[in-house]
């Protein structure tokens, strides 16, 4: 198979191009890296030795794509589906990146940030910082509560790149920062997401690793793990 994604079933950010590759039906083979696993890790490193992901490769081309909105693009490109993730029109693709670049750095980096601090030794917490970041998820909630102001997705009435970012941001972020009743646009917003079969895949796909998840209790009903009994 020409197409071989790196990712991991549990991250947000794979969420993110998984939700775009589901969206058009592109085929795929996926390889899920284990950052734990030095042989999994290795074989991260030799394609992108920052061992982030997700990375695309792509065999047919001979190219290596990191970054989850330049792996979107290059999708868009290289292999257009029914659903154009990327507008054509210059103004309309620019919404579309702008709103795509804010779900990734006003909502999943602070919620990244929330979770990266419980993990860490009680003494190495910092409460300062996980206050900025709910601060920030708050100012954005309400940022995207104005731009939606009756629209279907975030830029329009098409689901776009934006939206494939937007999904997973604001599934992990809500369990941190719930919508407020102010959030009304966003909460069916956010439920329309939840809703649509690409991104209903990719939950599904994650739900056995959701057990990993620290705030998993906070998690949708239906995608909260079994607790063993006490």
């Amino acid at each position: 198979m020409s197409l071989i994604l790196y990712q991991h079933p549990l991250a947000s950010f794979c969420h993110k191009v998984l939700m775009a590759l589901y969206e058009n039906g592109t085929p795929f083979e996926s390889r899920v890296i284990d950052l734990g696993n030095e042989e999994s890790r290795a074989s991260l490193v030799r394609l992108w030795p920052l061992a982030k992901f997700p990375v695309l490769r792509d065999e047919a081309r001979d190219s290596t794509i990191p970054e989850t909105s330049i792996i979107i693009e290059y999708l868009d490109r290289h292999y257009p589906g029914a659903i154009q993730l990327l507008p054509t029109e210059l103004s309309d693709a620019l919404c579309v990146r702008l709103w795509d670049r804010f779900f990734d750095l006003y909502v999943q980096d602070p919620m990244q940030k929330i979770v990266a601090d419980v993990r860490r030794a009680e003494k190495d917490q910092s409460p300062q910082t996980v206050s900025d970041a709910r601060a920030l998820l708050h100012t954005a909630y309400g940022m995207i509560e104005k731009q939606l102001n009756g629209k279907i997705w975030i830029t329009g009435d098409s689901l776009t790149m934006a939206d494939c970012a937007a999904a997973p941001a604001l599934f992990y972020a809500e369990t941190l920062v719930p919508f407020g009743e102010e959030h009304s646009s966003l909460t069916a917003y956010y439920r329309r997401l939840l809703a649509r079969p690409s991104f209903a895949r990719v939950l599904k796909e994650a739900m056995p690793y959701f057990h990993f998840y620290p705030y998993s209790r906070n998690l949708p009903e239906q995608f909260r793990p079994e607790m063993p009994n006490a």
